[in-house]
């Protein structure tokens, strides 16, 4: 019969009553109640020195334990939970030098109570691609906003591929472009320009009813020189590392948190930005720290826009309102490259199809058959 660990009391009082039964198999009964003779011989044993209650089950716990973490080291456990609310296991082993391990610092937290059920939530990894050095990608996006009791905050942030360092977290009162082209120029001026720029398909660097077109923040961007690459729509993964930001700026600065204002805000982003970039370890690096492993970007920012020289072979048309003419066809492109000039190059691979370029931007291929006007 296979042992009921439900009723074990009974069970064993069953047991022993048969096993002291004069004509009783004891192996026999062993192998039917599914326990092994060492098991049985112990019951035996505890039945006969102190009747019924010496079958109840001992405590396992051992009478010392040389190995309990000491009161010094768990309270500076306790401390770096109450001062970093978010940070886990890992994290407090890391900065406590490894001197606990990061499953007992998760049990010292669970003793704490400072282990909340959300925190305990299986989250789906992202997969992680990185960049080879630092400034050779940067995220952006902004965080979703929140109150203020004057308004709106939007935190617009900006993320360095390579080294997770955050370059910036910008209280803004809009998602307007003039609002971030003056915050990115503070950036730029700050750490220099990036070779490439991550951005979703939503305002005001995309178009979300056609993504990849260059709004007017995307078409100042290009003439920078920085090339502007998008998301694929519905998959915040492509921007990853910016999400993945989000979500510790969200937990370990924002949640429960109420401001007055702006300035209050940023005050209040600036120094968990701080603690980010230079006192959190981060998992993704080994358990470094975002500024151990980023540098300042060698290309400076240009206060004045330079021009920008296209190929001799390059055909120019200027761009009105949101269309071209080439060979007495218009073709559609996006209202933020108004006034601008593009470059008409010819394919190999045929006489009718023709790369439009603003800068080094790629902008869509023609076809002379397909006019869009």
């Amino acid at each position: 019969m296979p042992w009921n660990t439900r009723d074990a009391m009974s069970l064993k009082e069953e047991f022993v009553a048969l096993a002291l039964e004069a004509a009783s198999n004891r192996r026999e009964l062993c192998r039917r109640f599914g326990i092994s003779p060492q098991t049985a011989y112990k019951w035996l044993r505890r039945y006969a020195e102190h009747g019924s209650e010496g079958l109840q089950e001992h405590s396992r716990r051992p009478h010392s334990s040389p190995s309990q973490t000491l009161p010094d080291l768990e309270a500076k456990v306790v401390a770096l939970r109450r001062e970093h609310p978010a940070w886990g296991g890992r994290k407090i082993s890391h900065v406590l030098n490894c001197s606990i391990a990061p499953s007992t610092v998760t049990n010292v937290l669970h003793r704490h109570g400072l282990v909340e059920p959300a925190g305990e939530e299986i989250k789906k990894p992202w997969l992680r691609f990185e960049h080879d050095a630092p400034n050779d990608l940067w995220q952006m996006d902004f965080k979703g906003y929140f109150q203020t009791a004057e308004g709106h905050c939007h935190p617009l942030t900006v993320v360095d591929d390579h080294s997770r360092f955050s370059l910036a977290i910008q209280a803004c009162g809009n998602q307007q472009r003039l609002t971030v082209q003056e915050k990115l120029i503070e950036i730029f001026r700050c750490y220099g320009l990036p070779a490439r720029i991550n951005v979703d398909n939503g305002p005001p660097w995309g178009s979300p009813r056609n993504p990849g077109e260059l709004s007017e923040l995307g078409v100042w961007l290009v003439r920078l020189g920085v090339r502007l690459s998008f998301s694929r729509p519905y998959h915040p993964q492509t921007n990853g590392k910016c999400e993945r930001f989000h979500r510790a700026l969200k937990l370990e600065a924002l949640k429960g948190k109420h401001f007055h204002s702006l300035g209050e805000a940023q005050a209040a982003l600036d120094h968990w930005r701080n603690i980010y970039n230079h006192q959190r370890p981060h998992e993704a690096l080994g358990y470094q720290v975002p500024m151990s492993r980023y540098r300042m970007s060698p290309w400076r920012f240009p206060e004045t826009l330079p021009e920008f020289e296209y190929g001799v072979d390059d055909v120019l048309t200027k761009v009105y309102h949101n269309r071209l003419r080439f060979r007495k066809r218009y073709f559609r492109v996006a209202k933020g490259l108004a006034g601008q000039l593009v470059a008409v190059r010819p394919r190999t691979d045929s006489d009718l199809l023709f790369d439009l370029y603003f800068c080094h931007h790629h902008l869509r291929t023609i076809d002379l058959n397909m006019p869009d006007y």
